[in-house]
């Protein structure tokens, strides 16, 4: 699969004009972002990418302040470089720690996660991975069932296993996704994820305890009703990839029509990770 990146310039444009530019993007298909000091990039598979969807989400800040952005085609044959030259180690409350094949192991961390960085999202670098890898320290995992919706690379699958989930379905429609979770658990020595390909129609007819979905708010609001319809009376379910405001308001209203309680949730450079229970 062929990627686009976008690079952004953005100054002298404040944070959160940027962060405004990266939520517009999310919601038109652009999965993978990294900041840099003058601006961001954006990437998104090739297949997915509209050049009037672009103009048409980016007019609206046109107005509001500058930024440019140039447009470069990423060969599939290349991505992989692109990711192994950008990934870097990352620690997770001196709990977890995560790494590439290419990086070496710190015994010291009681939990570690082993990545083959390919074009699939979830490393943990972004806030909202790394905020759901914290909900999982804080909670209860172990016996349950557990469904990860838009597992990337499987990071949060492979985390949940560790805390001794007793099953874990990850689902993901991106091909690469689905095999990258597959390679990944291989990886970390997990045989209890079961890997599917596709969206909410994948989501078995099964009862889960807990729902891991770190997606982006349009998705989330689209599959919301099924993943209440799988959770348990009682189950907990943790969203992400979203910001505070105004999403979080618009996911707690949604979820309160099927039933999910708002626990509460964590910030990070305004993105959120919420926990909800079903009543």
């Amino acid at each position: 699969m062929n990627y686009y990146e976008l690079l952004f310039t953005t100054l002298p444009t404040e944070d959160y004009q940027q962060d405004l530019l990266i939520n517009a993007l999310g919601e038109i298909g652009f999965d993978t972002f990294e900041e840099l000091d003058f601006g961001f990039k954006a990437y998104i598979p090739a297949t997915d990418f509209s050049q009037e969807r672009l103009d048409a989400e980016l007019a609206l800040y046109q107005e509001m302040f500058s930024f440019s952005y140039e447009i470069v085609l990423i060969p599939q044959k290349n991505w992989n470089e692109v990711w192994e030259s950008n990934f870097e180690p990352i620690e997770i409350k001196d709990q977890i720690f995560v790494r590439a094949t290419f990086h070496q192991p710190l015994p010291a961390f009681p939990y570690e996660i082993v990545i083959d960085p390919k074009m699939a999202f979830g490393t943990g670098h972004h806030q909202t991975t790394s905020m759901m890898l914290e909900l999982l320290l804080e909670n209860n995992f172990e016996n349950k069932r557990v469904l990860d919706m838009g597992c990337g690379t499987g990071i949060l699958a492979i985390m949940a296993s560790k805390l001794k989930s007793n099953v874990i379905t990850a689902i993901d429609y991106d091909p690469v996704c689905y095999e990258s979770t597959i390679e990944n658990a291989h990886l970390n020595n997990i045989d209890n994820i079961i890997a599917l390909c596709g969206s909410k129609e994948a989501i078995p007819d099964e009862e889960f305890d807990v729902i891991l979905a770190n997606i982006n708010r349009n998705i989330l609001l689209d599959q919301m009703e099924r993943y209440a319809e799988v959770l348990k009376n009682k189950g907990e379910i943790y969203f992400s990839g979203f910001y505070e405001t105004p999403d979080l308001d618009i996911i707690r209203e949604a979820a309160g029509n099927y039933g999910l309680k708002y626990i509460g949730h964590k910030k990070n450079k305004d993105w959120v990770a919420a926990k909800f229970i079903k009543e």
